[in-house]
């Protein structure tokens, strides 16, 4: 029973975020499937003796062991795999199942402490472990983080527990907390986006999906029978959000850009005039990068009828909330508009070492969440409770080392290195497309998973991206692409396997297949 519910769970949440992907049936034939890195194998004797590893370890060892699920309306397909379909639908390539690949917990020996083998082992275990994440450091472009950091100057922190329970701004009485970095951090991003100390409650989140969630979570608790509408293009927490508070969802289309369709927002408002709208706006969709505009949405709640007092907007700026307010003619997110709360990864555009966030909303509304808790001698309105104080500090380092003017020269140079490599794609051949305020770049999805797994490509149907962070250089570009256009001639090479066709994803315009060139 609990094996059926846990396919069907991790089932449900591919098909419910189409997060989906197509290979060619002939070159899905001859890619290899790619797979979690081996660094933590380890194998275990009968008599407990530890194995060492290989000296010529290679972090980018080939699994072969995929999991592929192909998943249609009606749940798994049956049948011939053609042109990156099984009867009409499309594969999901899972990455591989870890428990294969995990480093086993075992006893200490009686005579270790005298032999000294478990921690000699455990320093060997550590040391290709690290060199395992040097290199993939190297070739990591899909994901939004900015791996262009050092924070060595506060290694001498890492051996307190540092924990911020409860409230930020009331002190509990656990003694070993942050709380004055973290307010001061949530200073900085108030002034960002225009709200008054006195006007403004938040947190340090432990991670991007949190902020969605309380801030969603914020919304429902004003008006306990809104409606929540997101465009289809919104990041999967706000979908999971949904779920978790069994809220009412109305997904919204998107244009090709990936932003949100304010006619069909206003269509949809009309339907449910009777109920107060709860509105996600993103400030940077997941795949292709969209800014939703945030004044033409305000715009057409207001066209539907919608006062003030009967909506609530959420805005997610996971990566782009930090970057749009440094780019030059782009929309403002302030709170001098009506929006309820903003939230912004820490671990994204700042370049923090361990997931977090910051989730700003308006003190009025969280009056509505907030709890005396005794044991804490603090109140809390938080989802977590207990949070990482490590994290304020690497923030609140971050931010004063580069400060207003240092931000602004990163997103410059992100901004400039992605239009350059939108450029390059598209005189190599390869359809491509990049959004105005954004430095994510959407291309053809490439035919090897290999090569996929490599890079660490985000993919999506017939799309992959790079997202061109402050640590991805002209360089890295460059060596990224040449060795996409050596692929691509095998690839293409005998004609069996064609480019695929994106138009339906980024635009006719930035379409370059066969039919569209």
């Amino acid at each position: 029973m609990f094996i059926v519910y846990f396919v069907c769970t991790w089932i449900f949440l591919f098909v419910d975020n189409s997060l989906v992907c197509s290979v060619c049936h002939s070159c899905a034939a001859n890619s290899k499937m790619v797979g979690s890195v081996d660094v933590l194998a380890h194998d275990s004797s009968i008599n407990g003796t530890m194995k060492q590893w290989p000296e010529d370890f290679n972090s980018m060892t080939i699994m072969r062991d995929h999991v592929t699920l192909t998943i249609g309306e009606n749940g798994i397909g049956n049948g011939v795999v053609q042109n990156g379909t099984e009867n009409g639908e499309r594969k999901i390539v899972l990455g591989r199942n870890i428990h294969t690949t995990c480093l086993e917990v075992t006893e200490p020996d009686i005579d270790d402490e005298v032999t000294g083998e478990r921690e000699a082992y455990m320093a060997g275990v550590l040391a290709k472990y690290k060199k395992s994440l040097t290199e993939r450091t190297n070739y990591h472009l899909g994901y939004p983080y900015n791996l262009n950091f050092d924070y060595d100057a506060l290694s001498q922190l890492q051996h307190f527990s540092i924990n911020n329970l409860g409230d930020p701004f009331i002190e509990s009485n656990y003694g070993v907390h942050s709380r004055q970095f973290e307010v001061g951090v949530l200073d900085w991003f108030a002034r960002l986006w225009e709200l008054e100390k006195d006007e403004y409650w938040g947190y340090i989140t432990n991670c991007g999906t949190e902020g969605n969630l309380h801030g969603i979570l914020v919304g429902r608790e004003v008006f306990p029978d809104g409606i929540l509408y997101a465009s289809q293009e919104s990041h999967y927490s706000v979908f999971k959000a949904a779920r978790m508070y069994r809220m009412e969802c109305v997904k919204i289309n998107t244009l090709w850009s990936g932003e949100i369709d304010c006619d069909d927002f206003k269509a949809k408002l009309l339907c449910h005039k009777d109920k107060p709208a709860i509105v996600n706006v993103n400030i940077g969709t997941t795949v292709k990068g969209a800014v939703d505009d945030l004044d033409l949405v305000i715009k057409k709640l207001e066209e539907a009828g919608f006062s003030q007092d009967r909506f609530y907007i959420h805005c997610d700026g996971a990566l782009f909330g930090l970057m749009l307010p440094f780019v030059k003619r782009a929309p403002k997110i302030s709170f001098k508009k009506p929006i309820g709360s903003v939230s912004v990864s820490g671990h994204k555009f700042v370049g923090c070492p361990m997931p977090c966030g910051v989730q700003i909303t308006r003190l009025e509304h969280v009056n509505a969440l907030s709890r005396n808790v005794e044991y804490l001698a603090s109140r809390d309105a938080t989802i977590m409770g207990s949070r990482n104080g490590h994290a304020p500090i690497f923030l609140w380092y971050s931010l004063n080392m580069k400060g207003y003017r240092g931000f602004q020269k990163e997103v410059q140079k992100c901004l400039r290195n992605a239009h350059y490599f939108k450029d390059r794609l598209v005189d190599a051949g390869i359809g491509a497309m990049l959004n105005e305020l954004s430095s994510t770049v959407v291309f053809e999805r490439p035919h090897d998973e290999g090569f996929v797994h490599k890079w660490q490509l985000a993919c999506q149907g017939n799309v992959a991206h790079v997202v061109v962070m402050p640590n991805v250089t002209i360089e890295k570009l460059d060596d990224f692409l040449n060795e996409l256009v050596q692929k691509r001639a095998v690839w293409f090479r005998d004609g069996n396997c064609q480019p695929y066709c994106i138009a339906s994803d980024v635009g006719q315009e930035n379409c370059l297949c066969a039919l569209h060139r």
